[in-house]
């Protein structure tokens, strides 16, 4: 049967790679499956229904709605105050800011890709205009805003917990700790390219300033609050703390701030629609494939292999070829979780690895493909942001790819990092 895999596999990677829309080479992989194994056909549409039917992907159209209410509020300058008051009398201040921003804002957008478009628009021209490279911006730019999608609230991690059954709270606790690290990771990276280039200070410190600029900023700060405050108390579930990430947005960007119209919030609500029904529909899919996948034994060929190529007592060596495969499908296939999690779930399973920590692996795993060829949608839309050559976006990344791939490392390593926080406050 394993032919028969290598066959949708194939279907799949030659079509993405050819540029089809990831939506129609899903599904044409699961029709030839379906083709030649002579399968029954209702049971495409079947699985993909299945899919979709998790309650827990309520919350996936809820704090998409609530980001982009967000970002339309216009939320981004307030954050770059502050985080200038705390951070730009750093050498290179005005590289640490960006880091800073983007962890302030995915905090509230859940999505890396609106957290670049939100930030990216504000942060990279003023770097171009302080005398920082066009290139290194744009790279910074596109690296930082993958914060946003490891600390909560997450859209990856959504969908991680709606194929795999894992608690949404746990994943959400589990991703603060790795987010700060991740931050303080991308900071020393900066801090050793701007002793190196010289980068100065972009102001002193001040603390009658950072007292200004974080009361501007408190109500935007708020949110994130908001959601990690209630999941810890045990006052709301994640859905129930996307309906209120909803309300609060509405209420600060319209009526707070005044920097939301109703033209816009129609426009920020078909937004939302379009993005969650081109999620679900790759979600629905995906889980087809993943079917498919296990009708050919792929998960039992993968654990076996793995048992046979690494019989040690330490599930280390396997977790890292597993995050191989996801890394080297990253680079092509997006959103990935959706697509490669129901190949890998029954391995994991039949290892007994423990499934939020590998979730916040995952995560990571989904940062670094969004930064690498040949897709890197990070870097191409931080590129279009501040009009630069893509080639040289990429070749300035490399610093913040590396720090990335060591960052992933560290994690596998000490899975403390992601899992004691939602030990201790999920019990």
């Amino acid at each position: 049967m394993l032919w028969l895999a290598v066959a949708t596999i194939l279907t799949l990677c030659v079509l993405a790679l050819a540029g089809v829309p990831v939506v129609i080479a899903l599904a044409a992989s699961v029709l030839v499956f379906l083709g030649i194994s002579g399968g029954w056909a209702l049971s495409f549409p079947q699985q993909t229904i299945s899919g979709i039917s998790d309650y827990i992907l309520i919350t996936l159209p809820l704090f998409i709605l609530a980001g982009g209410l967000m970002n339309a509020g216009g939320i981004a300058d307030r954050l770059f105050a502050f985080a200038s008051a705390m951070f730009g009398w750093l050498r290179g201040g005005l590289a640490h800011v960006n880091v800073a921003v983007s962890l302030m804002f995915g905090g509230m957008i859940g999505t890396s890709v609106a957290d670049l478009a939100g930030v990216g628009s504000v942060v990279i021209p003023k770097m171009k205009e302080e005398g920082y490279p066009g290139p290194f911006s744009a790279a910074l730019t596109a690296t930082a805003s993958g914060i946003g999608i490891l600390v909560p609230p997450s859209s990856p991690m959504i969908l991680y917990s709606a194929v795999t059954g894992t608690s949404l709270g746990a994943l959400f606790l589990a991703g603060v700790v790795p987010g700060l690290v991740m931050t303080l990771v991308l900071m020393l990276t900066v801090g050793i390219l701007a002793r190196r280039h010289g980068w100065k200070p972009m102001q002193g410190f001040a603390w009658q300033e950072l007292v200004r600029t974080f009361r501007r900023a408190v109500l935007p700060l708020g949110m994130p609050t908001l959601i990690f405050g209630g999941l810890v108390l045990g006052i709301c579930t994640p859905s129930e703390a996307g309906a209120f990430a909803v309300a609060y947005a509405l209420v600060l960007s319209m009526l707070v701030y005044r920097t939301l119209n109703l033209r816009q919030l129609k426009e920020v609500m078909v937004d939302a629609a379009i993005l969650t029904g081109e999620v679900l529909i790759v979600v629905g899919f995906s889980t087809a494939l993943g079917w498919a996948l296990s009708q050919a034994r792929v998960p039992i060929a993968l654990a076996e292999g793995l048992q046979y190529l690494f019989p040690f007592e330490s599930t280390i060596p396997q977790i890292l070829v597993l995050l191989g495969l996801a890394i080297v499908a990253g680079m092509v296939l997006d959103p990935l979780i959706p697509m490669i999690m129901p190949i890998l779930l029954p391995t994991l399973l039949a290892l007994d690895v423990d499934l939020v920590h590998f979730g916040i692996l995952m995560v990571v795993t989904v940062i670094i493909g969004q930064i690498t060829p040949p897709v890197a949608l990070a870097l191409l839309v931080a590129a279009r942001i501040g009009q630069e050559d893509v080639l040289k976006v990429v070749r300035a990344n490399t610093p913040f790819l590396l720090a990335l791939f060591g960052f992933l490392l560290l994690l596998v390593c000490f899975p403390a990092i992601s899992t004691t926080l939602p030990n201790l406050l999920m019990k």
